[in-house]
C-alpha cells in the first residue's frame, strides 16, 4: 500500500500509523510531499517502512515511479490530507510524486483530512471533498479536539489506531466501491445508566464495541456517520461524529434529533428498561439497616419511538434494532421484531462471556420481510459489515 503524507503538523501521527501497518504485515511505500518532510524527515519514513522515500518524479526515472507506484498499490491512504493536497487531487493536478500517484491509482483511495476548523468548513474545501467522494474516494471526517496552538475544534487527525482500523476495513473490501457513499446513517452504542444517587446507577454490561464496529465500518464504506454513544470509553472511530449521552432519556432525545435526515438508523445500544422513580441528591449511606426498596418506572422505548417517528416523517428510512437474549433466542427475537416494527432485528445470545465486552460476536438477523440471515461467530467488524450489506439492500 501507499501511505501519502501531506504537509501538516499531524504528520507525526502518520509515523505510528506506518508502524502499525508494517507490523501487521503490509508492505508500505511512504510518499510524502516536500512540505511533509519539514515535519518528519525522510530517514524516519525510510527506517519505519524499509522502502525508499522520495517526493519528486525525477528520482529513479528508469522505474517510472510516478506511474508504477499507483498502478501496483492495493490501497492509497493519505494522512494527513491537507486542504491544499485535496484541492490538487480534486482538480487533477500532478506536480509531485504523491499527486501523480493519486492520478494513476485504480485501487481504493482514502483521505484523512487534518486542518484548522475554518479551512475544513470553507466552501472550497467542502466542494473538493464532495468531488473526491463523488469519484469514489473515501474522505473521513476529521475529529474534534486540540489543533495547532491553543485552537480547538473539528479538524484534528483521528488517532493512529483508528486510522489503522479504517485502512484495514477498506483493504479487506478490495476493489468494492464505497456503497454507503452519499448516505447518512446514525448508530447508537454502549449502555445507558440510570442514577440512583450521585455515585450509583442501574446499568448493564455493554461495552459499546459492536456499535463502534458498526460506525467504523460504515465510515469505511463512505457513509456520513453519527454515533450516539452511551457511557463508552473507546477512542472515537475515524471519520465519525460522536454524540455522548448517559441515560435512556438522553439517548432517546439524541436519537430522535439525529435520525432526521438519516437514511438508516441502527439501534445497537443496550437501553435500560427501567429507572428509579427518583434519584436522591446525596450519596446513600450505611445506617446499619437495609435501605428501603428502590421504586422503578419504565424507560421510554427508544426503538419503538424511532419506528413511530418514521411512519409520519421518514417513510423510506431503514431501521435496525438489536435484541440481546439469554434463552429462547429466536422465539423472543421474532416476538420483538413484530412488536417493535423495525426492518431488521439483530438477535444474539448474551451471558457467559458472549457478546458483551467480547471481541467476537454471533447473531441471527431477522427481517420484517421474513428473511433470516445467520452470521457465524467472528470479529465484530465482520458482523457489522454483514449488517450493512443487509441495510444497503434496503436503501432507496
Amino acid at each position: 500500500m501507499v501511505l501519502g503524507v501531506g504537509g501538516g503538523i499531524a504528520a507525526y501521527k502518520a509515523c505510528e500509523l506506518l508502524r502499525r501497518l508494517t507490523e501487521s504485515g503490509h508492505r508500505v511505500r511512504v510518499v510524502p510531499t516536500a512540505e511533509a518532510l519539514r515535519f518528519v524527515g525522510e530517514p524516519t519514513w525510510a527506517a519505519l517502512s524499509g522502502q525508499p522515500v522520495t517526493t519528486g518524479v525525477w528520482d529513479g526515472v528508469d522505474e517510472v515511479p510516478h506511474v508504477r507506484i499507483g498502478q501496483e498499490a492495493d490501497l492509497v491512504f493519505v494522512a494527513p490530507a491537507t486542504a491544499n493536497l485535496m484541492a490538487k487531487a480534486a482538480a487533477g493536478l500532478a506536480d509531485d510524486l504523491l499527486t501523480n500517484t493519486l492520478l494513476t491509482a485504480r485501487c481504493p483511495v482514502v483521505f484523512a483530512p487534518a486542518m484548522h476548523t475554518e479551512m475544513w468548513e470553507h466552501p472550497a474545501t467542502r466542494a473538493n471533498v464532495a468531488t473526491l467522494r463523488a469519484r469514489g474516494a473515501v474522505v473521513l471526517d476529521p475529529a474534534v479536539g486540540r489543533l495547532t496552538g491553543a485552537d480547538s475544534g473539528r479538524g484534528r487527525l483521528p488517532e493512529p489506531s483508528e486510522l489503522f482500523a479504517a485502512a484495514r476495513l477498506v483493504l479487506r473490501r478490495g476493489a468494492a466501491a464505497p456503497d454507503l457513499a452519499g448516505h447518512r446513517v446514525v448508530v447508537s452504542a454502549g449502555g445507558t445508566r440510570e442514577a440512583i444517587d450521585p455515585v450509583r446507577f442501574l446499568g448493564n454490561h455493554s461495552s459499546g464495541k459492536q456499535g463502534y464496529a458498526l460506525a467504523r465500518t460504515a465510515a469505511a464504506r463512505g457513509a456520513d456517520v453519527t454515533l450516539v454513544a452511551a457511557n463508552v470509553s473507546l477512542p472515537d472511530p475515524a471519520g465519525v461524529r460522536v454524540v455522548r449521552v448517559g441515560s435512556a432519556a438522553e439517548l432517546a432525545e439524541a436519537m430522535e434529533a439525529e435520525r432526521r435526515g438519516a437514511e438508516a438508523v441502527v439501534m445497537s445500544a443496550a437501553v435500560a428498561d427501567f429507572r428509579p422513580v427518583r434519584s436522591v441528591a446525596s450519596k446513600i449511606k450505611k445506617s446499619g439497616e437495609a435501605p428501603g426498596p428502590i421504586e422503578l418506572v419504565e424507560n421510554p422505548d427508544v426503538l419503538a419511538g424511532l419506528v413511530a417517528s418514521r411512519a409520519s416523517e421518514a417513510p423510506g428510512q431503514t431501521i435496525v434494532g438489536f435484541a440481546a437474549e439469554t434463552d429462547d433466542v429466536l422465539a423472543n427475537g421474532r416476538a420483538k421484531l413484530e412488536r417493535k416494527g423495525c426492518d431488521l432485528l439483530v438477535v444474539n445470545q448474551v451471558g457467559g462471556g458472549r457478546a458483551f465486552g467480547a471481541e467476537d460476536n454471533q447473531a441471527v438477523v431477522l427481517g420484517a420481510d421474513g428473511s433470516v440471515t445467520d452470521i457465524p461467530t467472528g470479529p465484530k467488524d465482520d458482523l457489522a459489515d454483514r449488517v450493512w450489506d443487509l441495510v444497503v439492500e434496503r436503501l432507496p
